[in-house]
């Protein structure tokens, strides 16, 4: 006997309802099943309230991050598959096909009627335009009405105070404005909106803050590279304050189009408060932290090793550098060489002492930097060398003895035991010439060539200097050998040049103290951050922290507030710090400086330097709202609610926005911190602007075509090579371009991607199945606004009348589940939960499943049947969109608008409707079992009629094995008809007892019912037995599996007990299925 099995679903899959798309219903069970419309089978269920969320375990935790992260890869393969194309027609279908499309004449271009700023003025469905979803059609207009009327903007109480409900406030992390927004930029925005829109609903003061950043280094980087392609000058040709002038016009032109772009995704930012760290405003906060750090000793200054860029010629903090890793000889592409420099070698060599024929060996990695070395380390106990020590080597290239010291940090057992020691450039040499007191030579200038402090290499290029030190080592018989050695080689995150160390004097921050106050209050629990993972790198970051550097040897930025007191009549180091005050303005610091030399006569010279960008970013969450003013938003929306951001800037930014905000306020600066994801590409690598991979999401929102991908190249900076590169990845990616899917389908896809683990891989697939989800919204609201005519007046609240059939109040039951399931995920921030459950709503309830099968009763049902369908339909409709609103703004406000208003509804717009929420009293399990027992039932017949091509003269039977379930059956037998198809000639109703029919196959629907086909004489009954037994082994094993999981050691204390009872009703429907299959075979071998 054969059987399909609706029960074996894996544990913790995400499930929809026992249904498949079903057939028309025929003529003759139309008016049957009208008149069994009002039929309740069922009582009315009063369901208690929610018992109060149990804190999860950890091992749950991890369980649900893998469900998701399983729901996940099943989306997108189900995404991948649905933007697919169908199987290939058969040759005449498609030939009508050619044909009806050869007959339509291609729509004209899309002209929006609608005056800028006007709320849109809607087409009847009958237009062209809008006949089917079309995203440039839809998301027209909106924008602008949205933003003219003021809906972004916080909404206060009557007493001008956040209302009752609370405020929320994201601080949107500003891009830097070196360019075009990608899709990095995308995926948080599009979370963040979502979080925004929700809250707003909810009924919070609400405040999406938006702003960009100044960005020194990348800003700067940029426009020289412009600079010397386009003009092939540098920013010295233009002197400061013209290179000045052009960065502000190159931060206008694309500041206003990374703007351009956040409107476009549907950002639902208050541009009335928008901010640029170089605002007025931003830089007063900036020059008050400095001053007052200063003045606390918080910032002091020091001529110290730093990280040095010769390319961009300024320091840069350790966050700035990529350390590369080598395993062996490697030549690597270093900017302003012709030829690859080689890395990864370690090059032996000897110096000779003085007073005797003794050599001793040394070796490094960097051999051009023996030309600053001015001592030798061994260990004390090594006796190889303890009559060494004491005694100096003479530096064969330069006139210089170093003297040989002993020192515990030498391991005696690695390389040879000796240490050349160059204090100027290194940073374990620094601390071993401090203790040693050893000369600071440094022989590097800015630019990388050697200075005079190298004697004959003076001007040398350093890397040259590498080849030629080796070449004269051997000319002397002083080169031992060369051979490979694994090594971190740091390099410039902006310009990828190898970063040199360097002694310059810098300002710094001490970073211990302000530390210690960013880990306390995330220990306390008054910031949240999320996931855990981010959390454990954010404590190990801060407790190993070192002192900050922040200034910058650069022109585009904050200028440090700070100024070198020049003492007439002797000099000023500008490397000491108390020959520095800070102040606010010159007069302040001539004041300062007055007070601390009293009676000296003195010129002010301010410090040229520039502060980090990380510096000024680090007060964003405050300065925005207007700090250190106490303004109306800095009182009322201060801290902020959450900051939502990349993990890789976890430590660049949020946890200096901790510090300096915890200092700077007394407060945390926001009570939550989300780390994303990184969007990566469909293989998994980073995106990288060389490789071709940057996609820019307004790409994705209106469509591109390959051309065009390759055009874009051009536009920036890369070099020839790199512009080939990228175009051969694009045309691998995209050989057809990128199709248009719309802002609506680009951010609901992000969101769905969202689980808190792994990075994201873009697939534009995946993208492109949800602009048919789009289509599949657009058309079912056509449809059902085609069935509401203008006499429809739905009801003025939500609640159910008492004459809902079962079907509608099974969809009543989704829908107020789902609102709560959405508000639960969205509350804990699980994204892709949130998404997984209002597309399954729209998809699986209430298109395939509630309004399908509505279809009929619209056409033939009562009076009174229809009105209620109606209202039903209305009410899971409006609810469907508005509980996806904040995944796809634009869709929801086009068919929202076109909705009849409940009867003293004044609601302009969507975006200020109330979000949905639980509702108990249509929380209905009662008959949600029954209903879908209907529908498993019918989906058990469909599937035994095509698994054994029977298409009429279908004799059925379905047997029932408890009261609840015959009632129920017995009660929707007209729906089950008409669900089941025309090929179902007779359909039988049995008790348990009464045994199974003979020369039937089975579809076990669960451990309440079984459906039965009679097969004998229309199928291969040998051939019958051996499927079954399969699949009996397949239950069989089924069973076994729930048997274990439910018998695991510890498993009825550590799984809630809701959990528990969905695992044993699994084990209950193998069993029952276990049960039917056996005593199916039993049956088909009588037979033989």
């Amino acid at each position: 006997m054969a059987t399909n099995s609706a029960s074996a679903n894996p544990i913790g899959a995400v499930t929809g309802p026992i249904s498949g798309p079903p057939p028309p219903a025929s003529d003759e069970t139309k008016t049957a099943i009208a008149d069994a419309v009002g039929a309740d089978p069922v009582g009315q269920h009063h369901p208690g309230q929610d018992a109060p969320p149990q804190a999860k375990t950890e091992k749950e935790v991890e369980r649900e991050r893998k469900k998701q992260e399983k729901a996940k890869k099943f989306a997108e393969k189900k995404m991948k598959s649905t933007s697919a194309e169908a199987a290939p027609p058969s040759k005449s279908k498609e030939k009508r096909a050619k044909q009806e499309a050869a007959k339509e004449e291609p729509l004209p271009p899309y002209h929006e009627d609608t005056p800028v700023g006007e709320k849109k003025l809607l087409k009847s469905f009958d237009d062209p335009h809008y006949k089917a979803y079309n995203p440039t059609v839809v998301e027209s207009a909106w924008y602008a009405w949205w933003e003219k009327e003021g809906f972004f903007q916080p909404e206060f109480g009557p007493d001008g105070q956040v209302k009752r409900q609370g405020y929320f406030v994201i601080p949107e992390p500003p891009p830097n404005v070196t360019g075009s927004l990608h899709m990095g930029h995308a995926l948080p925005n599009a979370l963040q909106d979502t979080l925004i829109r929700w809250n707003r609903m909810r009924g919070l003061t609400t405040l999406w803050l938006p702003g960009c950043d100044h960005a020194g280094i990348a800003t700067q980087s940029v426009v020289e590279n412009m600079l010397r392609r386009r003009r092939n000058q540098s920013r010295y040709d233009l002197g400061r304050e013209k290179f000045t002038a052009l960065v502000w016009e190159w931060k206008e032109e694309y500041h206003s189009k990374i703007n351009s772009v956040l409107r476009r995704m549907g950002g639902s930012f208050d541009w009335t408060r928008e901010a640029f760290t170089m605002d007025e405003n931003l830089s007063t906060a900036v020059t008050e932290t400095f001053v007052r750090l200063h003045d606390e000793g918080i910032i002091y200054r020091a001529n110290r090793l730093v990280n040095w860029c010769t390319k961009l010629n300024t320091a840069l903090s350790n966050l700035e550098v990529d350390n590369k890793e080598l395993t062996g000889r490697t030549l690597l592409d270093v900017p302003g060489y012709d030829r690859k420099v080689e890395f990864g070698v370690i090059t032996h060599f000897q110096y000779e002492i003085v007073g005797s024929d003794e050599r001793i060996e040394v070796a490094t990695t960097r051999p051009e930097t023996m030309l600053g070395d001015t001592g030798i380390a061994v260990h004390p106990t090594d006796a190889r060398y303890q009559h060494l020590v004491g005694k100096h080597a003479r530096h064969p290239f330069v006139d210089r003895l170093m003297p040989i010291v002993a020192d515990d940090y030498v391991d005696p057992e690695f390389g040879t035991g000796a240490v050349k020691i160059t204090p100027a450039h290194d940073p374990n040499d620094f601390a071993l010439g401090t203790r040693h007191g050893l000369a600071f030579i440094n022989i590097l200038n800015d630019n990388g060539t050697l200075n005079a402090a190298t004697g004959a290499y003076d001007g040398v290029k350093r890397f040259d200097a590498r080849y030629t030190v080796v070449e004269a080592l051997k000319a002397r018989g002083l080169f031992v050998k060369k051979e490979d050695n694994p090594m971190k080689v740091p390099l410039c995150q902006r310009s990828k040049d190898v970063i040199e160390p360097l002694m310059k004097p810098q300002w710094w921050v001490r970073m211990r103290e302000l530390a210690d106050g960013a880990i306390d209050v995330v220990r306390r629990g008054d910031i949240v951050i999320r996931p855990e993972t981010a959390e454990k790198s954010y404590y190990r970051w801060l407790e190993d922290v070192t002192d900050w550097c922040i200034s910058r040897q650069l022109w585009w930025g904050h200028q440090c507030p700070v100024y070198l007191v020049e003492i007439a009549g002797r000099p000023s180091d500008p490397s000491v710090d108390t020959h520095w005050v800070a102040g606010r303005t010159e007069a302040e610091a001539q004041a300062k400086a007055t007070a601390k030399f009293p009676g000296q006569t003195f010129t002010l010279r301010r410090d040229e330097d520039v502060l980090d960008t990380w510096f000024s970013s680090g007060l964003w969450p405050f300065s925005t709202l207007g700090w250190p003013k106490t303004t109306p938003d800095y009182s009322r929306l201060y801290p902020t609610s959450v900051l939502e951001t990349g993990w890789d800037i976890l430590f660049f930014w949020v946890a200096r926005m901790i510090m300096l905000g915890v200092k700077m306020t007394g407060q945390v600066p926001f009570h939550e911190v989300y780390c994303h994801s990184l969007v990566r590409d469909s293989e998994g690598r980073k995106m990288s602007k060389s490789l071709g991979n940057v996609i820019d999401p307004q790409d994705v929102v209106d469509g591109i075509p390959l051309q065009g991908l390759h055009d874009k190249l051009l536009l920036g900076n890369l070099d020839p090579k790199e512009v080939e590169r990228a175009s051969k990845f694009q045309q691998q990616a995209f050989p057809e371009g990128i199709p248009q899917c719309g802002a609506d389908a680009l951010r609901f896809s992000l969101v769905s991607y969202t689980t808190g683990g792994g990075d994201i891989n873009f697939d534009i697939k995946v993208i492109h199945g949800y602009r048919k989800f789009c289509n599949k919204i657009y058309q079912a609201t056509k449809y059902v606004l085609g069935k509401l005519d203008s006499s429809f007046v739905p009801l003025a609240t939500v609640h159910q009348t008492g004459q809902e059939s079962l079907a509608e109040r099974w969809i009543l039951h989704k829908f107020t589940l789902a609102s709560k399931e959405i508000n639960q995920a969205l509350a804990e921030r699980e994204f892709q939960r949130s998404t997984v459950t209002v597309y399954q709503y729209w998809y699986s309830h209430l298109c395939d499943v509630y309004i399908e099968n509505s279809k009929s009763i619209l056409q033939e049902g009562s009076a009174e049947a229809q009105a209620s369908a109606k209202q039903t339909l209305y009410t899971a409709l409006e609810g469907g969109l508005t509980m996806i609103h904040p995944f796809m703004p634009f869709l929801t406000e086009e068919l929202w608008q076109r909705l009849p208003r409940r009867p003293g509804d004044t609601t302009p717009s969507i975006v200020k409707v109330s979000y949905p929420t639980y509702d108990p009293s249509l929380d209905d399990p009662a008959s949600e079992a029954a209903y879908e027992l209907v529908l498993g039932i019918s989906k058990g017949i469909r599937s035994l009629m095509a698994e054994y091509s029977i298409k009429e003269d279908g004799r059925v039977y379905i047997q029932t094995y408890d009261e609840t379930s015959h009632r129920t059956t017995t009660e929707q037998m007209q729906s089950i008809k008409s669900l089941s198809g025309k090929g179902v000639s007779s359909m039988t109703v049995m008790r348990g007892e009464d045994g199974q029919p003979g020369g039937s196959v089975v579809f076990a629907v669960s451990s309440s019912a079984a459906v039965f086909l009679h097969v004998k004489g229309r199928v291969d009954i040998e051939s019958e037995i051996q499927k079954t037994s399969t699949k009996l082994r397949r239950a069989q094993d089924g069973a076994a599996r729930q048997t274990k999981i439910l018998n695991e050691k510890g498993y009825q204390d550590k799984v809630a007990a809701q959990l528990q009872e969905v695992e044993r009703r699994k084990l209950r429907d193998f069993e029952a299925e276990v049960k039917a299959l056996q005593d199916s075979l039993d049956r088909f071998r009588l037979l033989v």
